[in-house]
């Protein structure tokens, strides 16, 4: 009979059926699993165990994964920040969300309408209902292209 050989493409499809039936746990196992049998993990990979732990609500998990994209210059994308920005807000992680977003701006990844929605909701949910109106504000007048700057001021 013939071995199953596991590779990037089988562990992400198996972190991501795992995402999508809200078992953050598994998909974490899976991620681990690569670790250990020296997987090469890609943005794809990284991306679903970062949104299985929003999902979750495994917001520091999913900020681990995170840094190791960084770490270990794996390309991120604006999957990539929808998902840690998400985790930031369902974790009440307001400030570190903001902070979030800057780092989108700074790499040049572009956001998005979600990005956005989730860091108001983050601070929102927070009390931070000011910041939310501020930040609202100046994504509604400022140029895109200086959002790392308006994240800044906020």
């Amino acid at each position: 009979h013939q071995e199953l050989q596991l590779d990037t493409i089988a562990f992400s499809a198996a972190i991501s059926a795992c995402e999508d039936a809200g078992a953050w746990e598994k998909a974490l196992h899976f991620f681990g699993s690569m670790v250990e049998k020296k997987v090469e993990s890609d943005t794809i990979t990284r991306n679903a165990a970062i949104s299985a732990c929003e999902k979750g609500g495994e917001w520091q998990k999913a900020l681990l994964i995170f840094s190791g994209m960084a770490q270990s210059a794996t390309e991120l994308d604006t999957i990539t920040f929808d998902a840690v920005i998400a985790a930031c807000e369902k974790g009440g992680a307001w400030e570190r969300a903001l902070e979030l977003l800057g780092v989108m701006t700074q790499s040049e990844v572009e956001s998005n309408t979600t990005t956005l929605n989730a860091a108001i909701c983050a601070c929102d949910k927070q009390g931070e209902r000011k910041t939310s109106l501020q930040l609202y504000r100046i994504l509604t007048t400022v140029n895109w292209s200086n959002l790392a700057m308006a994240s800044m001021m906020i």
